[in-house]
């Protein structure tokens, strides 16, 4: 089975939520489970994967900005502040040290839950322990 982990992060990269889904559905299905438990937050950083109008939309009604780039394939062009878009390697260096777990990187377990538990584990005594 593949999977697809989505993460929201605080500023020092360190993990608040997760959302787990199948590896073919969209980066939208995330978005929209993680979008109740955003904490109060200036700006949120993502890749081109949540570009979409309606997650800016309830970005701006909860008082966040949104440094979302525009897909390749966009009419229209989305500004975005390029230099705090570049702050988003916080998140990737997240999901490496996530990964530097033996049992997270190649993914032993084949029940989802469980594999998800050993991130949330993995995430709690790396980031919070």
């Amino acid at each position: 089975m593949n999977t697809k982990l989505h993460a929201v992060a605080d500023a020092k990269g360190r993990p608040i939520g997760f959302y787990m889904s199948a590896g073919p559905v969209s980066d939208y299905t995330g978005a929209a489970a993680l979008l109740c438990s955003l904490p109060k937050a200036g700006w949120l950083l993502a890749d081109r994967g949540y570009d979409a109008d309606w997650f800016r939309e309830a970005l701006k009604d909860k008082g966040i900005k949104a440094c979302i780039p525009g897909r390749k394939s966009c009419k229209n062009a989305v500004k975005y502040d390029k230099r705090r878009y570049k702050r988003r390697n916080r998140i990737v260096i997240m999901f490496g040290r996530l990964k530097d777990w033996r049992r997270v990187a190649t993914r032993y377990d084949r029940c989802p839950k469980t594999f998800f538990s050993a991130i949330m584990l993995a995430a709690t005594v790396l980031f919070w322990l």
